[in-house]
């Protein structure tokens, strides 16, 4: 599946999946739900109470929603990047999407790589 050239993918496993209580926010960005997804074995997920980060260099797959938005600033500002978090791109069935990473991360890890929330 192509985006159009003025959109973005995004892969999103917190507080902006459906159900959860940033979800709002991508009415803001222009957004379409695409599909559920799991990242290959290579990351980890951090619990960080309210929500969750992902950092690069584990061995856990990692749950969430794909996304095509048209405006990658709302999700930006919630996510600040690029102070809190950083983009990384990524192979998904859908194209390459952007995933919000915080290597600096500590917590207590979530061995599943699916958040449910607080």
């Amino acid at each position: 599946m192509e985006t159009s050239p003025k959109t973005h993918l995004v892969f999103v496993y917190g507080t902006l999946k459906r159900g959860h209580s940033n979800h709002h926010v991508f009415a803001q960005a222009g957004s379409r739900f695409l599909r559920a997804w799991a990242t290959s074995p290579e990351y980890e997920m951090i619990d960080l109470g309210d929500f969750p980060a992902v950092r690069e260099g584990g061995n856990t797959s990692i749950h969430g929603e794909i996304y095509e938005v048209d405006n990658l600033a709302p999700i930006d500002a919630l996510e600040d990047y690029p102070v809190l978090y950083d983009r990384k791109r990524i192979k998904t069935p859908c194209g390459d999407a952007w995933l919000y990473v915080k290597n600096d991360a500590s917590g207590e890890r979530i061995p599943s790589g699916n958040w449910t929330g607080a």
